[in-house]
This record gives structure tokens, C-alpha cells and sequence, in this order.
């Protein structure tokens, strides 16, 4: 009756339960993405107990799992499988968080410094960098394009790329771009301190504002900031189709958001009660698909070792772009713009400030990076559909 004798005849358990453990850990003591990490890392432990029946099980040739109606699957393997293949999927919770962190982001610092949401693009590049380098190694296109998306910074970008191209890689690709943005302190400092000069990061936007100010003034930013998400879905629509369902998404929840009073019932919906909903969900059932036979293979260890990289090559990426545009530009921009060109909002505008602000108590980049950094959450939607059209 007990999961002793299951435990004895697979120890494996005992490392995922302690896997579980530490992520809960770090979620809980040390706050790292507690919000999605707490929920994968129970998700985690519950799978990860024998004869639970809370662990995923992947569709193969063996079962037919995947044709099952949701009914046959609950009763067959269980209430997680069904969560999974209702929700995970089908990519419908990655979309629904995206709707709601469009409601919770403010497009206006990007408007009012539209040149340096460029450098948001420019961060991309890890992406396609580890892709390349993933093949070399041996994985699958698929898997390659899964594994490079995680140097976009954005957890549900990683997740819904990851479910359509390699649902087998879901639960490590789910953990490297959490734990990597959890680590964002860490990791842009790391980058910054062996690719910026002293002198570059003393660079004062606002004195550089006053040298050299910006000729283009936005008269009503309300009215350009509800037209702007409409105008933005329709061009990636006709241009990247396949990155729809969750630039779509971030944008329908901004626009609710800034259209104010009237749709402010539809604002808090998107921004609380569905983002809160989906995002546990979410992380209960990447949790659930972390499984010995899943988790603790070669593959899993090169997955951590690309997302590092490829989260290391983003933030060189959108430095090395600000470099290239000082060397032809009399007004100049702080590197540390270009480093937070990553999804990770606010956290890599925020850290960039601080590093600022250590050289220069007056040097003040907030409003600056989050320019970039916000065009950043854009971008890796896009690049996720771009990859998605190529490779699916």
C-alpha cells in the first residue's frame, strides 16, 4: 500500500524528490521566481512519489494517451495528465500569461525611446547562436530551436516553443529559463563586468538627453499607446503569423489596460484572477513532467549548459549592438541598455539601474532600459514564431 517498495526498486525517485526540494528551496528562502518556480517544484515532488499517478506520462507509440478524450485520460492516468493535455498541450496557458503580462506592462518607456527598443532585437541573437551550436552537438532542429529560445529571458515563451517543437525536452527547457531568470542579478553583472568599459558605463542618458535632445515629441501618448498594440498585431500578423497566439495575447492586454475605466473589469481579469490561475496550472504540470526517465539523462545537463550560453550571448548581443551604434552616433547611449534587451521585466532594467547608479549616484537609466527591455519581451515572441514556422 505504501511507495516504499516503488522507492527501494527505482533510488532515481529519491534525487528528483530532492531536486524538488532544492528549487522549493530557492523558491521559498531565496525568492527566486517564486511565483512559477514554487508551483513546478510541488508539481515536481508530487510526480516524483511511486504509484501517485500525478506524474505525466508522454505520448508514444506504446499508448495512445493523446487520443484519449480528457475523461479516458483522468480515469486512466490520472487528474495531472488531463491538466496537461487540456492545458499544456494544447499551448493554451503560455497565451493566457502572456494576455496577462501585457496588462501589467507599460509600453510608454519604449514610445517615448522608440530607438532603443532596436537594441531589444539585437539581444535576440543568442537564440539563433545556440540553435546552430545545439545541432553541432547532436540535438534535432526541433530540439535545437527549443533550447536556443531560452536566451529569450520569457519562461512562457521557452514553454510554449518547447511544446511544439520538443514536448519531450518540456520540463528541463522549463527549469533553465526559470532558474536563469531567477538569476538575472547574477548573470548580467557577470557580462557586463568582462564586455563594458568604466568610462561607458558612466554614460548619462539625461546629459546626453540635454546635448543632443530628441526632435520627435508625442503630443497625446494615451491615444498613441491604445493604437500602438493594434497597429503592432496587425504588422507581426501579416508578418510572422505563427508568433500570434502570444504577441497577440500581450498585446489584447495592454490594450485593456490602457483604454482605462471602460475595460478595467477585463484589465484586472487578465492581470490577476487568469494570470494567477494560469500560471499555477502552468507550473504544477511542467512540475509533473519531470520524471527520472525524463530529467536525468546527458541531454538535461547540455540543456543548462546552452541556456547559460545563450542567455550569456543575449546580454553580449544587445551590448555589443549599442557599442557599434556609439561608434556612428554623437549622442550616445550606456551599454547597459543594450544588456537589458532580455524578456526579464523589470528584473534586467532594474539591475542595469543599480549598476548605473554604483558608477555614477546620478546616472538614473530606469526609464532607458526599460525601453529596450520591454521591445526585449516582444522580440522573443516573435523570434519563438519565426523558429516555430521554420521548424514545425
Amino acid at each position: 500500500m505504501t511507495a516504499f517498495g516503488e522507492i527501494a526498486e527505482d533510488p532515481r525517485s529519491l534525487l528528483m524528490l530532492l531536486i524538488a526540494l532544492i528549487l522549493l528551496y530557492l523558491g521559498i528562502r531565496k525568492r527566486y521566481e517564486p511565483l512559477l518556480l514554487v508551483p513546478i517544484a510541488f508539481g515536481l515532488l508530487l510526480a516524483n512519489f511511486p504509484e501517485g499517478n500525478m506524474n505525466v506520462v508522454p505520448a508514444t507509440e506504446e499508448n495512445n494517451i493523446a487520443h484519449l478524450t480528457l475523461l479516458e485520460i483522468a480515469k486512466d492516468y490520472g487528474i495531472m495528465n488531463m491538466l496537461y493535455y487540456a492545458l499544456i498541450k494544447t499551448g493554451l496557458l503560455p497565451p493566457l500569461i502572456f494576455m496577462g503580462v501585457g496588462a501589467m506592462t507599460d509600453f510608454g518607456p519604449m514610445l517615448r525611446n522608440l530607438r532603443l527598443a532596436f537594441f531589444g532585437a539585437a539581444a535576440q541573437i543568442g537564440i539563433f547562436i545556440v540553435l546552430v551550436s545545439a545541432v553541432l552537438l547532436g540535438f534535432s532542429a526541433k530540439e535545437a530551436g527549443a533550447l536556443g529560445i531560452i536566451g529569450g529571458a520569457d519562461g512562457p515563451t521557452a514553454i510554449y516553443t518547447s511544446i511544439i517543437l520538443a514536448p519531450d525536452l518540456l520540463g528541463p527547457i522549463a527549469i533553465a529559463a526559470y532558474s536563469y531568470m531567477a538569476l538575472v542579478p547574477v548573470i548580467i553583472p557577470f557580462v557586463v563586468r568582462f564586455t563594458v568599459s568604466k568610462k561607458e558605463l558612466q554614460i548619462n542618458m539625461k546629459e546626453q538627453e540635454k546635448l543632443f535632445p530628441s526632435k520627435t515629441k508625442i503630443n497625446d501618448l494615451r491615444t498613441v499607446k491604445i493604437i500602438f498594440p493594434i497597429m503592432l498585431g496587425s504588422i507581426v500578423a501579416l508578418l510572422v503569423p505563427s508568433s500570434v497566439p502570444l504577441v497577440g495575447m500581450l498585446l489584447f492586454g495592454n490594450l485593456v489596460k490602457e483604454i482605462g475605466t471602460d475595460t478595467n473589469r477585463l484589465f484586472r481579469a487578465a492581470s490577476e484572477t487568469i494570470m494567477n490561475t494560469a500560471t499555477i496550472f502552468l507550473g504544477l504540470c511542467v512540475g509533473a513532467t519531470m520524471t527520472p526517465a525524463t530529467f536525468l539523462n546527458s541531454e538535461t545537463l547540455l540543456i543548462v549548459i546552452g541556456g547559460f550560453l545563450a542567455f550569456a550571448i543575449s546580454i553580449t548581443g544587445g551590448i555589443v549592438a549599442v557599442k557599434i551604434y556609439n561608434l556612428f552616433s554623437k549622442k550616445k547611449i550606456n551599454p547597459l541598455i543594450g544588456a537589458t534587451g532580455l524578456s526579464a521585466v523589470p528584473m534586467a532594467s532594474r539591475v542595469a539601474n543599480e549598476i548605473a547608479l554604483q558608477h555614477d549616484p546620478k546616472n538614473h537609466i530606469l526609464q532607458y532600459a526599460m525601453s529596450s527591455n520591454i521591445s526585449g519581451v516582444i522580440g522573443s515572441a516573435v523570434a519563438a514564431g519565426v523558429l516555430i514556422s521554420f521548424l514545425s
